[in-house]
């Protein structure tokens, strides 16, 4: 019997999404477990503005435009408003959007966890990460380790730590710096260093180059390097976290730099973000992170694909 036969009440389409059902019903779970860590952890949940005037410009993350304002890429600039406004520990859940990003492990419109603490840095942030996700791992019945395309992955910590220069000297023929020089570092992490990260155990890829920084404060005794780390489960980006830069002229500094790479690459020029930029003069000590929660609904679902773990893929709306 083919699917949207005379015999079968279900579409082709309609039965893709009851197939889904197993595992949107563990992402549920997922996201339930993760709200109550944090809420156990004294984190306030809050909402912040999907519509802004300006996202951070950075030239490789392109915003959505809708009606003169922006769709924001990330929750990160106006959660880092309410640290200076006072609020110490925050968490967010929500939907961010990004410019012309699909494939099998990206989607236009996503899940982010951003969360956010003042009074620590980023090796504190660390260990809350592991924390959270092995706190996940047993509240959905996996235990201290999980199954993922074959791999056993064990989640207690502490996970593996390996700087950058480590991973380039280890599994690629260069330097980050010469990397970055030739235009190339993205390229060798995605082809050299990421499919060796992360295969029997978690991995802290950090210390980032300078040039990498983003809005990551750069480490007091290295100019050199920033103290900014991503996560790796099985090969898979999992998270992005810093110890914040809180240096206003800095970043505005940054900021500049960027737009006018955007510029010289025929990008959109984004308006600088000035409310950010002046409340970032009140900011405290903090360290935040980025994590995407389909891709850890994978991870948990065992499943290669961002479409099986999401409700509707662009293409089905």
């Amino acid at each position: 019997m083919s699917p949207g036969s005379k015999n079968n009440p279900f579409p082709a389409k309609q039965m893709i999404l009851a197939g889904r059902k197993q595992y949107l019903w563990l992402r549920a779970r997922m996201i339930q477990a993760m709200r109550l860590f944090f809420i156990e952890h004294d984190y306030l949940e809050v909402e912040t503005p999907q519509l802004i005037p300006a996202p951070a410009p950075e030239p490789h993350i392109h915003a959505i435009s809708a009606d003169n304002l922006f769709l924001h890429t990330s929750p990160e600039l106006c959660m880092k408003r309410l640290l200076g406004a006072g609020y110490p520990k925050i968490f967010q859940i929500c939907k961010c959007f990004r410019h012309a990003e699909r494939g099998n492990l990206h989607m236009p419109e996503f899940t982010m966890l951003e969360w956010y603490r003042t009074g620590i840095d980023y090796m504190a942030l660390m260990e809350e990460c592991e924390a959270m996700i092995l706190s996940v791992s047993r509240s959905l019945g996996a235990g201290d380790s999980i199954n993922y395309q074959g791999k056993e992955i064990d989640l207690k910590y502490p996970w593996e730590r390996l700087s950058v220069g480590e991973a380039f000297d280890r599994f690629a023929s260069l330097t980050p710096e010469t990397a970055i020089g030739m235009g190339i570092f993205d390229k060798v992490m995605v082809e050299k260093i990421e499919p060796n990260l992360g295969m029997a155990r978690p991995t802290i890829l950090y210390d980032y180059p300078a040039p990498l920084a983003a809005l990551a404060r750069l480490k007091p005794e290295n100019k050199k390097l920033a103290e900014r780390f991503e996560i790796y489960l099985a090969g898979l980006e999992l998270a992005n976290g810093f110890s914040e830069l809180t240096d206003a002229r800095e970043q505005r500094d940054r900021f500049e730099r960027d737009r006018k790479q955007s510029s010289y690459l025929g990008k959109q020029v984004y308006p600088m973000p000035e409310k950010f930029l002046k409340d970032l003069e009140k900011m405290p000590r903090a360290a935040g992170i980025a994590l995407g929660v389909d891709r850890l609904a994978m991870i948990f679902a065992d499943r290669s694909e961002i479409d099986d773990v999401v409700t509707f893929t662009p293409e089905e709306v």
